[in-house]
């Protein structure tokens, strides 16, 4: 950069210097849902310092707000709870939405996390300095300096919509927008989108909408939500390889529920697993009652008329797009940790390579409930977060050059996973000599932060940080 360049920049820094509160004895927890809470716990019996802050009013992250009313979680409490923080017995196999915010809120407070959280602050800027230390800004414009962030702050959030040719003139939501029935009480419904949350709204416009269409892309795997008396994520299966699986689930379902053509949906054309399938039957029993029709995908819309893509045209007064959310980390710099379809480019399950002090918590999806893998990787990254303090490269940097891929898909194998955390429990010794034998062959250059810039009119001030 030339030197009058500097000089003007010099200036302006020290224009718009502000003092900000130095934390760097400490991370900071961003989200105070399910893996914000398990992370705070781990750290704190790890003895690791942090601050914990949400942007919501309380604990729950998205149980607490987001949810449409009547919803129940999909996988049973046993597969759902923390391994060691069981849900109380007197819950259904499948609790409610206001079961589950009361479960966050016990966990949180009998494990000494919650009087901790700063609820109401948001995050707008996580920015690495050259030292590896975070300097993170909150929507007051309160400015802190960190040793680390970790960043819990869930997938279903940031709305993905399905784009067509073509302007719809009737009323167009999201899914996350979605309240309660009485939003398609009397209405013509259409829903797009064939994951759990498309089903739930397609069963509740069928109960009360004066009709009520459902557009698919390509055929879904339905399973059913229990089997042989038992959820289904209970079942003794989950532990078996994924081909065995596979073949035992498409078993079931051919007993269960047949063809799923004789139901008017499309054979999918993905096998089991390799998106997240739906669970339950309501939609397919609504489906049999004529109470739902099936439609193919979308061509375009042309006012309150939607015409398919088989040539049919439908005419409607709602249409609810249940069609996913992003995995997005607007608070960091761009490019920092890649996102690509969906998955995270970090190794081993939490660590950028790039940098250090960032640690990407929850951003993937268990098969089944989250509890009986979230408590045992919580765990290990609390001790893999501690063993970052002993060295000089970036945790991830080091899983990197050992060998680790970044992951492929956003849904995770739990039994698959809890072996590796098993193994990698007993060789986290052999990641610190790792680290000192890398770090001796000065073969990573110093971090350079400007390579990771904000927008420029976004750009974080220079700050001068204070005790």
């Amino acid at each position: 950069m030339p030197l009058e360049q500097t000089l003007k920049l010099d200036v302006f820094d020290r224009k718009h210097m502000l003092h900000v509160v130095s934390r760097r004895d400490r991370l900071l927890i961003i989200g105070a849902g399910p893996v914000g809470l398990c992370m705070a716990d781990a750290l704190r019996k790890r003895g690791v310092a942090f601050d914990h802050v949400d942007a919501n009013d309380g604990i729950g992250g998205n149980w607490r707000r987001g949810i449409y009313k009547g919803v129940h979680i999909v996988s049973s409490k046993r597969s759902t709870a923390f391994a060691d923080y069981p849900m109380p017995d007197d819950y259904p196999d499948f609790p409610s939405q206001e079961q589950m915010r009361l479960y966050l809120e016990n966990f949180a407070r009998d494990r000494g996390v919650q009087n901790g959280i700063e609820f109401g602050r948001t995050v707008v800027r996580a920015q690495p300095l050259a030292d590896e230390s975070w300097h993170v800004r909150f929507d007051d414009g309160q400015e802190r300096e960190y040793k680390g962030v970790v960043v819990c702050n869930g997938h279903h959030w940031d709305k993905r919509y399905p784009e067509y040719p073509g302007r719809f003139t009737g009323t167009f939501i999201h899914s996350k927008d979605y309240q309660e029935p009485s939003q398609l009480r009397d209405k013509r419904v259409l829903v797009i989108g064939g994951g759990n949350s498309g089903c739930d709204l397609a069963c509740d416009a069928a109960r009360v909408g004066a009709s009520c269409d459902l557009s698919l892309r390509s055929g879904y795997w339905f399973l059913p939500k229990t089997a042989f008396g038992r959820p289904l994520t209970d079942i003794p299966i989950w532990g078996l390889p994924v081909l065995m699986q596979r073949l035992l689930l498409r078993a079931l379902v051919w007993a269960v529920i047949g063809n799923y053509r004789r139901y008017g949906l499309q054979k999918p054309k993905h096998k089991l697993f390799e998106r997240h399938p739906a669970y339950g039957t309501d939609l397919l029993n609504y489906l049999r009652q004529g109470r739902i029709k099936p439609r193919p995908d979308i061509e375009r819309f042309a006012g309150d008329k939607v015409h398919f893509t088989d040539g049919t045209v439908g005419e409607y007064d709602i249409i609810v797009a249940a069609t996913g959310f992003y995995n997005c980390f607007p608070f960091l710099p761009k490019g920092l940790v890649p996102v690509e379809n969906e998955v995270v480019h970090v190794y081993g399950g939490a660590f950028p390579d790039a940098v250090k002090n960032l640690y990407i918590v929850g951003w993937a999806q268990p098969r089944n409930g989250f509890g009986s893998l979230l408590t045992p990787a919580a765990r290990l990254y609390a001790e893999m977060i501690a063993l970052q303090d002993e060295m000089e490269l970036p945790v991830g940097y080091i899983l990197k050059w050992r060998g680790f891929k970044a992951p492929t898909t956003n849904l995770v194998n739990p039994a698959a996973a809890r072996r590796m955390i098993w193994v990698a429990h007993r060789t986290l010794p052999l990641l610190r000599r790792r680290s000192r034998i890398l770090a001796e062959k000065k073969i990573r250059d110093p971090f350079d932060p400007s390579l990771y810039p904000f927008e420029p009119e976004e750009a974080p001030k220079q700050v001068a940080a204070v005790s």
